[in-house]
């Protein structure tokens, strides 16, 4: 028998309440969470806790009996012709399971519907005779706001459905969300402009929905995905993938990645592989949403207060975390750039301990404004460096100031400059302690130099012992190798080893001799383009600056950074040394026999995954020695996506932009013919 609560208990339950509807205002209509999502969702579970035990606790007005958030009076009101509720949640296999027992024990034979939480903002279509009159946020799931304005400029949107024989009337529900591609251009425009950037990809597409001036609305590339249906006249479904079904003919974008399942355990295995890739998709998730597909199924299930019986949402484990900034410290890379990092209040996200995250630079740690001492919101996606997303400015300390970059370098003392135009600030200093140490171990990594045996560990100990002081040190270490023999544990074995590794490094190609010297901006990709119009070092270090340039590929930035390097009289001198030790001086010039070297000139290509005969160094080459150019990323300028094993999201973009994709098999056929094969 449940328990009269205690003053004690009521109290809790009432902060939780306050704290509760704050967020969601917060959250809902100023696009500002005071939260993050797993934090939040941790006190409702513990509000509906306290009602499980103590009943007499639940109300009306208790948050566990609401939906969303009252709307903004800045928009005008409109009601849904049907409400729109939450779903409940679920955080393990547990908790879904213990939800599909009840749904199967109401109804027989249940097939579950299977889709991608998108993480965006919830959004009502109202379509009349296939023409769409208006379109609301969620707001308190009655009433909502009228953003039907704001929706129209949202290309995946159709104003008039693609059908002969229209209902009269079609209620749709979905998400509009940012593209992480259009999201992290958008924020780092904004950041270069000294704008503050939003705190991730839903904040900014409520944003963008709520801009009063649709013209703004439609500079945002916003899209829509569509996942339930409301009020229906005209017109009926008897499950919901054939209402689908129907939708993506009729012109409504629809999530690809939705299954059918009619066992529990293929339910879980789609939640666990989704849980995995949900950074493979170009769009943000948060979970996996679990449905009867068997409309008449729904109608016999019901509803709850605030929720269907029929769906709930598992939550994967939250990506952000809040934390305590400690301290903001600055790292000196091998080309000088100094990048200010964050020290953190350990925290786990993602499953991984995290005690520092980056900064990136100076622009964003103001136009961020974390400060020493924030509680901050911190963000692990997938394989990504962990990043500080921005501060939770309701728990900001009194007295905290201003960040701003330190006029001197931590290492060595030296000015730290920008720039004119850039965003990053700068050790000049070629001697640099961190510099140097940083600068050894990319001139013996496999992109560079490729030095067997001259890894981390064995740099910090010659710089150390005081065997190195620069680059060109590496190629004297032949000479020293009676005090190489005197290191502990170093045998004549290791030492020979290290000074063969040294000789195979001295006659890479010139491209890698040019990775290996750390010039800004330069990598394997440029370095190969610029040999290839200037095949010799001495070439290279007389071009001006216009020159350079002028090479098909070589822009002014890359330019710039090359001239500037060479210029330097430090570096001169570095050179100077290793062409005397006997690096490699000229490239190797092959003449492509018959039309091989032109075979794929126009096409650009992008490489994703891994492939069975390559390595994405030996596909490129393969590529640009065909005339093909290699780039990073999907556009509307690539000519074909070559995809290997866990290729990533790369492959949703190149389906969104109709991008053609080629297997490896497709891959040999397109190095072989120049062209793509039929089918």
């Amino acid at each position: 028998m449940a328990t009269s609560p205690s003053p004690a208990t009521r109290a809790r339950h009432d902060e939780l309440a306050r704290a509760i509807r704050d967020a969601r205002y917060r959250y809902y209509v100023l696009s500002d969470p005071p939260m993050p999502d797993g934090e939040f969702d941790g006190l409702v579970r513990e509000l509906e806790q306290l009602e499980a035990d103590h009943p007499s606790l639940i109300t009306p007005s208790s948050p566990s009996q609401q939906v969303g958030a009252p709307t903004d009076s800045a928009f005008p009101p409109v009601e849904h012709p049907l409400p729109m509720l939450s779903l409940d949640n679920a955080f393990s296999r547990e908790e879904l399971e213990a939800w599909a027992t009840r749904v199967t024990r109401d109804v027989e034979d249940v097939a579950f519907v299977c889709e991608l939480k998108i993480d965006g903002v919830a959004i009502d279509l109202v379509y009349r005779g296939g023409v769409l009159t208006t379109a609301g946020t969620r707001g308190d799931g009655t009433v909502g706001e009228d953003v039907t304005a704001q929706i129209l400029t949202v290309d995946d949107v159709p104003y008039r459905l693609d059908v002969d024989d229209p209902p009269a009337l079609l209620e749709v529900r979905g998400e509009v969300y940012y593209p992480l591609d259009a999201f992290e251009a958008m924020n780092a425009a904004r950041i270069e402009r000294g704008e503050p950037a939003f705190m991730n990809p839903r904040n900014a597409a409520s944003g963008a929905l709520r801009q009063k001036d649709p013209r703004v609305t439609a500079t945002r590339p916003l899209s829509v995905w569509c996942h339930g249906l409301g009020a229906l006249e005209g017109i009926g479904f008897d499950s919901h993938h054939q209402a689908f079904a129907w939708l993506r003919d009729a012109g409504l974008p629809t999530a690809r990645e939705t299954e059918v399942h009619t066992d529990l355990d293929a339910v879980w295995d789609f939640v666990e592989r989704w849980t995995a890739a949900r950074h493979d998709v170009a769009y943000e998730i948060d979970g996996v949403v679990v449905k009867v597909d068997d409309l008449a199924h729904r109608e016999q299930l019901g509803f709850t207060a605030r929720a269907p019986r029929w769906a709930i949402a598992y939550k994967m484990p939250p990506v952000e975390q809040a934390t305590t900034l400690r301290a903001i410290e600055v790292n000196v890379g091998r080309t000088g750039k100094a990048t200010p990092y964050a020290v953190l209040e350990p925290v786990l996200v993602a499953g991984t301990t995290i005690t520092y995250a980056t900064l990136h630079n100076e622009i964003q740690v103001q136009a961020k404004d974390v400060r020493v001492g924030d509680r901050v919101m911190v963000r692990r996606a997938g394989d990504v460096i962990p990043e500080v997303v921005g501060p939770i400015l309701s728990d900001r300390p009194q007295g905290t100031q201003p960040w701003s970059m330190p006029a001197e370098c931590p290492f060595c003392g030296e000015p730290l400059v920008r720039p004119e135009g850039e965003a990053h600030h700068l050790c000049e200093n070629v001697d640099c302690p961190n510099r140097l140490r940083e600068s050894l171990a990319h001139l013996a990594s496999r992109g560079a130099l490729d030095i067997e045996g001259l890894g981390e560990q064995t740099v910090e100990l010659l710089l150390a012992e005081g065997l190195v002081a620069d680059l060109a040190d590496v190629f004297r270490l032949q000479d020293r190798r009676e005090q190489l023999l005197a290191l502990e544990k170093w045998g004549d074995k290791r030492v020979d080893n290290l000074i063969a590794g040294i000789d195979a490094g001295r006659q890479r190609p010139l491209d890698r001799i040019l990775v290996a010297l750390n010039i800004r901006h330069l990598g394997p990709t440029y370095a190969k383009t610029l040999v290839r119009a200037r095949p010799s070092l001495q070439a290279i270090r007389d071009a001006g600056p216009e020159e350079l340039e002028a090479i098909d590929g070589i822009g002014p930035v890359i330019a710039a950074a090359v001239h500037s390097w060479f210029a330097t009289p430090r570096n001169a001198e570095l050179v100077d040394e290793l062409v005397a030790l006997g690096i490699t001086t000229d490239a190797e010039v092959a003449t492509p026999t018959g039309a091989q070297a032109d075979l794929l000139a126009g096409w650009t290509v992008v490489v994703t995954g891994t492939l069975e005969d390559f390595s994405r160094t030996e596909a490129k080459e393969a590529l640009e020695s065909r005339g093909a150019k290699v780039t990073g990323s999907v556009s509307g300028k690539t000519s074909v996506v070559v995809a290997g094993a866990d290729p990533g999201s790369k492959l949703d973009k190149a389906a969104s932009l109709d991008v053609p994709v080629a297997d490896e098999a497709a891959f040999h056929h397109l190095l072989e013919h120049g062209e793509l094969p039929d089918g």
